[in-house]
């Protein structure tokens, strides 16, 4: 995408763009999906997690990247004067607030042993999911938003 926009600012997005932003939706929503039928599953037979600290250091690597991440898209979206590259930097805050999500679940159940976080938190991770999933849908066939977060 950097090289596209380097080499032919201001064009459309190319079948290439269209196709990736497609999987990806369709990704986000997989993930959803899954997410809901594991959370669905572990309220009725009552499953706990055997412990947190895997979501706990997973949720903490993960956020420690995403800041990563997200810093270096807006420092080459500043540098190359490039709207789409700064709203992907947005967008990837995303991914931070699911990290956040993550931790805080895993946390909560780390302290109380309340079983039934691990799947209040999945179902926060299903808003993130579905709402990624659709605004890569909806930039695929052409509707422009930038994200919000």
């Amino acid at each position: 995408m950097v090289l596209r926009i380097r080499r032919n600012p201001g064009t459309p997005r190319s079948e290439f763009e269209r196709t990736a932003l497609r999987v990806t939706g369709t990704g986000f929503f997989l993930l959803a999906a899954g997410l809901l039928v594991t959370a669905g599953y572990n309220l009725v037979t009552r499953h706990r997690p055997e412990t947190a600290l895997p979501g706990l250091v997973v949720s903490l690597l993960s956020i420690a990247f995403m800041a990563g991440l997200v810093a270096a898209k807006r420092k080459v979206g500043r540098a190359l004067d490039s709207a789409p590259i700064l709203a992907d930097a947005n967008c990837s805050l995303v991914c931070i607030y699911m990290s956040l999500v993550l931790l805080a679940a895993s946390f909560i159940y780390q302290l109380t042993g309340f079983g039934f976080v691990d799947s209040l938190g999945a179902l926060g991770l299903i808003y993130f999911s579905v709402r990624e999933g659709r605004e890569a849908f909806e930039k695929a066939r052409g509707v422009e938003e930038v994200c919000k977060d």
